[in-house]
């Protein structure tokens, strides 16, 4: 039995706002990603939004920590199968760099 997928939004936002970041097949990632690619979203994102972490019973997962995201959108761009649906967040914001 495998962990869920997990999905956080915890950015400066309204607590009602739904995630910025989801997946149309949340068992990809592992499925074929993980196989095929060694995790390419842990890779081809600068913010370290996508991570595959080890659950209890040993199966991975990707968890989305959508609140480090910088809004590149480089994860709507590199993803190979293009699971990825990015929809800009509240405020309608662009890339933000504070430290960069």
């Amino acid at each position: 039995m495998g962990i869920e997928l997990q999905q956080l939004d915890l950015a400066n936002h309204a607590e009602n706002q739904p995630a910025h970041l989801t997946l149309k097949d949340p068992s990809l990632p592992v499925k074929v990603n993980l196989g095929t690619y060694a995790g390419l979203e842990s890779r081809y994102c600068p913010a370290a939004v996508y991570e595959l972490v080890k659950g209890d019973d040993a199966t991975e997962c990707q968890v989305i920590n959508a609140q480090n995201c910088v809004r590149c959108k480089t994860c709507d761009i590199k993803d190979p199968a293009q699971n990825i649906v990015w929809i800009t967040p509240e405020g309608g914001g662009g890339p933000n760099y504070p430290n960069m």
